[in-house]
């Protein structure tokens, strides 16, 4: 309460400061600090005017023909009357500039827009899903791709993304599973971090407005059905999925954007303990909110507001702030602030969190600075982009099987490569390929990418664009196996069942793949499965018929170049799962930080009851951290530096890796804690650091971790960190399922 008076009294003297001065407005002088120019402007609007900048407007064209469309024509005159604050889906250096010259030139106050986009994994150089790109465990690399998405997308005229995603799930049913960082909140925030430091950089003219999304929980729908309800209480919050928000908002991001799920059963736009209490106040949070599309207009339809008033009331009490295409801020907070609902102290001080940002970036002293068309042709779809992401599909791909070395192959091998999504365009992007469209940013595909590595490849449709076979596919598809060495069956699904609203209750490979699998099977050649898909799918009917696994996930642009460079052993695949692999769909969530429940297993060989399923394993095909290479990484001689750790002090875990193959690769060494006892229960394991190294064959190296009471508190359901003394279990390992283990006193 107090900075807010400060910043009251020091607006009341800046309306009498300013009113004064014949010169040129004090806002629009960039010699003074922000927060003057902020007073300033705040003192000139009207309330309709600070009402207009909470209201965010859907775009579209508004050059050539769109100009005359009476629906873009009204929006244009919204802007002219200072009604609108910034604008999503408005992309291009032409279309943007449209509409910043009658923000800027022709309403009351020329206070510029923002343009907003989703520039998910790139914009048109596509990287591969984020999900993918965690599996490298390389947040410097997501940093990389994320500076290039920024700097393509701001060439075309945008300020702000909304990205990234780091909501936690343990369900790959929900579509959205794709835009995470899978199902680890440790790892989830410093991929968190480094997200937000890719696309916001010093807010230069290369940077955007990052919005990490969505706030809060949303990644627990029931059911992994998108929009669906949530069930988490406090303390899950807290350990699970407020972790990555939280890294977030300390790495300096500029906006988030509320969930459209409830929490406690209050909508999160309207949610005040989300918004105000854990955002505002316990974290300082000092950026704007925006709604996701409608969030607002949906409370009523969760059955939380009566009308648009009440709508208005309820999300701004709550301190959410930019209504994205709901109007409700618009057309009725002039008439709230009239009764005395909502205070004008109040909206200034949310208004004011906008304005700051626009300062902050430049956009009052150059509205244009992203208006630039040689900088749009010479700054997107570049070869030094491109190549990004490449080594960042290379190292997005997981080996999860590879019996007898069947990979990597050899140039003089003939492949038959069976499998429609190998050849298909369409389907190897997702749903959130921003502006990368058809014909002129098509990824390449995994024929494209092993014709041009040189492979001896017959090419074989196997299925179609359904996932249905006929015998003469399958009878083409053995034809060309009889005459390979090795064959190579891209199966998984389709990149459009990636994104929002692609939630599915059964996310399997297709029967007509399987039965193209044991067709294939039944020539008796190495059969080497390629899978892509934007989730982890229940691999197990799919498992028996191959020698190897190669999860490709969806690359981009590149994913065609990435998938040969890994099967011709140009890149040593590295990645690890970020998710774990369901063995059935019954299993889902299934995941590795569980708690232990109270009867783990069983005691004795008298068939007493404990937690398990009788006809499917209780653990998952494949566990999370898991991932092979071309070569294998032995460990050994795991110490504690001190079996004791007292408060403020540290203790160093230390393991020796040895490549015990013969080829270089690079191993990922995880950390994991187990409290054993405490005040709260908790999971059986928990990740708590990491480390990417390379090691040549026969090559040993040391890698420590630092642990420290920090590293091993926990959160109460208040959000307050806690640790009491006792036993701590600390493990190392490739793996969550394989670890080396001691144990180590807390006092």
């Amino acid at each position: 309460m107090k900075k807010v008076a400060a910043f009251f009294l020091f607006y009341l003297s800046a309306q009498v400061t300013f009113s004064q001065s014949n010169t040129t407005p004090a806002y629009k002088n960039s010699k003074l600090p922000v927060a003057t120019r902020v007073a300033h402007l705040l003192s000139l609007m009207t309330v309709e005017e600070k009402a207009g900048q909470l209201n965010q407007v859907n775009g579209g064209a508004f050059t050539g023909p769109a100009a005359n469309d009476p629906g873009q024509q009204a929006k244009m005159k919204m802007i002219q009357a200072g009604k609108v604050g910034s604008m999503l889906n408005v992309t291009g250096v032409a279309e943007t500039k449209v509409l910043q010259t009658i923000a800027v030139e022709q309403s009351r106050l020329g206070i510029p827009l923002l343009f907003a986009y989703d520039v998910i994994h790139g914009y048109k150089t596509i990287f591969p899903i984020p999900l993918a790109d965690a599996c490298a465990w390389d947040p410097e690399l997501s940093r990389q791709a994320a500076a290039i998405a920024a700097k393509e997308a701001s060439a075309e005229g945008l300020h702000w993304t909304f990205a990234p995603m780091m909501d936690i799930s343990r369900d790959p049913r929900w579509g959205r599973v794709m835009e995470g960082a899978g199902e680890d909140p440790f790892l989830g925030a410093q991929i968190a971090a480094a997200r937000v430091k890719g696309f916001q950089g010093n807010f230069g003219e290369e940077n955007v407005l990052a919005t990490v999304k969505h706030f809060a929980v949303y990644g627990a729908v029931e059911a992994g059905r998108e929009y669906n309800h949530v069930n988490v209480d406090r303390y899950t919050a807290w350990n699970v999925h407020l972790p990555p928000y939280k890294a977030a908002v300390q790495a300096g991001a500029a906006t988030l954007m509320n969930s459209f799920n409830v929490f406690e059963a209050v909508p999160a736009s309207a949610n005040k303990y989300l918004v105000t209490d854990v955002l505002k106040k316990q974290w300082g949070f000092k950026g704007i909110l925006v709604s996701d599309w409608n969030s607002f207009g949906e409370t009523m339809t969760h059955g939380y507001a009566a009308d648009s008033a009440d709508v208005a009331l309820k999300v701004f009490d709550a301190g959410s702030m930019i209504d994205m295409e709901t109007r409700v801020m618009v057309s009725q907070i002039p008439g709230l602030v009239k009764k005395g609902k909502i205070s004008m102290q109040a909206l200034n001080e949310a208004v004011a969190r906008i304005l700051s940002i626009k300062f902050k970036i430049g956009l009052f002293d150059d509205p244009y600075r992203n208006c630039n068309p040689e900088r749009q042709a010479q700054h997107v779809f570049t070869p030094a982009h491109r190549e990004l992401s490449r080594k960042a599909g290379q190292r997005s791909i997981v080996l999860l099987k590879n019996n007898e070395q069947v990979l990597p192959l050899q140039s003089q091998q003939k492949i038959a490569l069976v499998g429609y999504l190998a050849a298909s365009t369409d389907d190897v992007f997702d749903f959130w390929v921003a502006a990368a469209k058809a014909p002129a940013y098509n990824p390449v595909t995994v024929q494209e990418g092993l014709k041009h590595a040189g492979a001896n490849v017959v090419f074989a449709k196997g299925f179609d664009e359904n996932n249905r076979t006929t015998q003469a596919l399958t009878a083409e598809a053995v034809a060309a196996a009889a005459q390979a060495d090795v064959v190579l069956v891209n199966i998984g699904l389709s990149g459009k069942l990636a994104g929002e609203d692609r939630s599915l209750a059964q996310p399997e490979i297709p029967d007509a793949q399987i039965e193209i699998l044991k067709a294939l099977r039944q020539t008796g050649k190495k059969i080497v499965a390629l899978v892509s898909a934007g989730r982890p799918l229940v691999l197990t009917k799919a498992e028996p018929y191959c020698d190897a696994i190669v999860y490709t996930w969806i690359l981009g642009t590149e994913h065609g170049h990435a998938v040969a460079d890994v099967l011709f052993g140009r890149y040593n695949p590295s990645a690890k799962t970020v998710m774990s692999f369901p063995y059935a769909v019954g299993q889902i969530p299934v995941y590795y930080n569980h708690m232990n429940t109270s009867r783990p297993d069983p005691t004795d060989g008298m068939g007493n009851w404990y937690s398990r399923y009788r006809d499917i394993p209780n653990e998952p095909l494949y566990a999370f951290g898991y991932g092979l290479s071309y070569t294998s990484f032995a460990y050994s001689q795991f110490s504690l530096s001190s079996q004791q750790l007292k408060k403020g002090q540290q203790v160093k875990a230390t393991v020796t890796i040895t490549n015990t193959g013969k080829v270089a690769g690079e191993e990922i060494v995880q950390l994991y804690i187990r409290d054993m006892v405490a005040n709260r229960i908790r999971p059986v394991a928990e990740l708590k650091g990491f480390q990417k190294i390379a090691l040549q064959p026969g090559e040993s190296k040391k890698v420590s971790f630092a642990i420290d009471a920090a590293l091993l508190s926990y959160y109460n359901e208040l959000g307050q960190l806690q640790l009491e003394p006792g036993e701590i279990k600390i493990s190392v390992g490739g793996s969550s399922d394989k670890l080396l283990s001691a144990m180590l006193q807390y006092e």
